[in-house]
């Protein structure tokens, strides 16, 4: 089974999937299976390092919006051959902050790409291995920000406008793929949003 969490920064992805992870290790502890959690871009060597160029490069490295989108499908090539595929092989879970999806959004409806061209390239990249089922995490960008403190990385600096393009693309790209991508109201308690994403993977599980 593969899990992915996505959204705009500032929804609460890595609380929430830290204590989804933590119950499904304790859920499916008794059939032996191992949870294998993953971040994209990162999680493997190469991975980390395209993930610091792409976070942390300044104005001296200038990464344009294609080189950007192939920076990352490098990052997750990697990640799918070196992780992914081998825990699923081998009967684990995996669980991804992040996949392809981010890419068609941030580099496709905010960043001014042809949505069909990255997820052509995201297909190449992936060898067309995509998310049993994608958590996305969903509230307005201003409340989101809110969250996020005063460092921003390269990425999140980019304003408002910026924001609410990556929301309404996310939304969109969830209605286009239907039952795979759940829309999770993020803007609500912990333990509300976390009993939601439970009772989806149960019933994933079940189907």
């Amino acid at each position: 089974m593969f899990f992915s969490f996505d959204g705009i920064d500032g929804v609460g992805k890595t609380t929430q999937m830290q204590l989804f992870c933590h119950w499904l290790a304790e859920e499916w502890q008794g059939g032996g299976r191992e949870v294998v959690t993953c971040r994209d871009p990162g999680s493997t060597p190469l991975g980390e390092r395209v993930r610091e160029i792409l976070l942390t490069s300044d104005e001296s490295t200038p990464i344009a919006a294609r080189s950007e989108m192939l920076l990352y499908m490098a990052a997750r090539a990697q990640l799918v051959e070196q992780v992914i595929r081998p825990a699923l092989a081998a009967g684990k879970v995996v669980v991804s902050d992040r996949y392809l999806l981010a890419n068609v959004v941030y580099q496709g409806y905010a960043g001014g790409l042809e949505v069909s061209a990255v997820r052509d390239v995201g297909r190449v990249a992936t060898k067309g291995l995509s998310p049993d089922c994608t958590f996305l995490l969903d509230m307005s960008p201003a409340a989101a920000l809110e969250r996020m403190g005063e460092q921003l990385d390269r990425v999140e600096s980019r304003g408002d406008e910026y924001r609410e393009l990556l929301r309404q693309g996310f939304l969109q790209e969830a209605a286009l793929l239907g039952d795979k991508v759940h829309v999770i109201a993020a803007d609500r308690s912990i333990d509300e949003i976390q009993n939601e994403l439970r009772d989806i993977a149960k019933s994933q599980v079940s189907n």
